[in-house]
């Protein structure tokens, strides 16, 4: 009798004990749009974490305090609202100026726009416009009579035209985005404009 006591007091504790030691979920991962491929020397993926109770979003990149080092970051959005205001952040940026800051509880954007110069072909000298075909007519007697006989000029090609090289500005515009853990990356106007294409769509 007490064996059959213990016994029916030792099972339950089992059972219980064995049904606690696994839980079953479902999530996938998929890239919304993928900024610089995984084997660049500095990856950057926008992605969609989908999981049986919710939606996340995340952006993963190099950090790029690291330049021998490859340390890979993660800065995470709950929720597609949260990667909303991301998205809007990055429009308003576009319009704005260089140094506008956009501020966000765990990480901030700012333009940092570079001055680059690029070299182009200038004429030194216009060239004046090459003259039109001009016919010339002479006189000659014979008889006692004049006749006119036409003589063409033939126009000479206009002479080549000198350039020389100039230097002529032209600005990138450039993000920089930095985590409250320290962690930062950048990414330039062409990526930014993909990120901005990918999320609206949500």
């Amino acid at each position: 009798m007490k064996k059959l006591i213990l016994i029916a007091l030792i099972v339950p504790f089992f059972t219980k004990k064995s049904e606690a030691q696994f839980t079953l979920s479902n999530s996938s991962t998929v890239s919304l749009v993928e900024l610089r491929s995984a084997s660049d020397a500095w990856p950057l993926d926008l992605q969609r974490i989908i999981k049986q109770t919710d939606t996340s979003y995340a952006l993963n990149f190099r950090d790029q305090q690291y330049a021998n080092t490859v340390v890979m970051s993660t800065l995470k959005f709950k929720d597609k609202a949260q990667v909303k205001y991301f998205q809007q952040a990055l429009s308003s940026l576009t319009s704005l100026g260089t140094g506008t800051t956009a501020n966000f509880k765990g990480f901030s954007i700012k333009r940092a726009d570079k001055m680059n110069f690029a070299e182009a072909d200038q004429p030194v000298v216009a060239p004046d416009p090459a003259p039109a075909p001009v016919t010339k007519t002479t006189t000659a007697r014979s008889g006692g009579k004049t006749a006119k006989k036409p003589a063409t000029v033939v126009a000479q090609p206009a002479p080549p035209v000198a350039t020389k090289k100039v230097s002529k500005k032209v600005d990138e515009v450039w993000y920089l985005l930095t985590c409250e853990d320290g962690t930062v990356t950048n990414f330039q106007q062409s990526e930014a404009d993909r990120m901005i294409a990918a999320i609206l769509p949500l």
